[in-house]
């Protein structure tokens, strides 16, 4: 896992060259304190999920191409098997599966996210999420409000303010989650 994380780093920090940002800048762009997003580029922080999804429409380029180092081909529709979507491992606790990894110029996001139990992590990234639970019940932490959702239920939110996911009983939680 940490070797894709440097590769995945590689990626950023050479876009970011290429289109000639600065790095303080960068940060300053996405709200993120400087020495964070260091250590984003380095690969020895786990990047969010949003950041990389903000970072690849910055760039102007798909977030398969960030995570895989490839391009996305299709453009009428793409189809992903169960279980064949690009992985994206990030943190023990989370698993995520890019449900249209193939799919060109995206304008969301989907992912199938598992979500260990344990304690929940917060983060914040620019944009907005859905999340639709299929499995397990999911308590999210939103703004000092705590979300408890069941298979069959879905939470539209705002992901500048911090969130966090955690599986309330001893299983995984699965649910579907869109990153826009």
């Amino acid at each position: 896992m940490q070797e894709k994380i440097k590769q995945v780093a590689s990626r950023i920090k050479e876009l970011r060259e290429i289109f000639k940002v600065s790095l303080p800048d960068l940060a300053r762009e996405f709200g993120l304190a400087e020495d964070e997003y260091r250590r984003y580029e380095s690969g020895t922080a786990d990047i969010p999920v949003g950041v990389l999804y903000e970072l690849s429409q910055r760039f102007h380029v798909e977030l398969t191409s960030l995570l895989t180092g490839e391009e996305p081909r299709l453009h009428t529709y793409a189809m992903t098997r169960k279980g064949a979507g690009v992985s994206i491992d990030r943190r023990k606790d989370y698993t995520y599966q890019s449900l249209a990894f193939n799919f060109a110029h995206k304008r969301a996001e989907p992912f199938l996210v598992r979500v260990e139990p344990g304690e929940g992590h917060f983060n914040s990234h620019p944009g907005q999420e859905f999340h639709y639970v299929l499995e397990g019940t999911l308590r999210v932490m939103l703004d000092g409000h705590e979300l408890i959702l069941e298979p069959g239920d879905s939470l539209y939110f705002d992901s500048t303010v911090a969130h966090s996911l955690t599986a309330v009983t001893d299983t995984p939680v699965k649910l579907i989650a869109v990153i826009a």
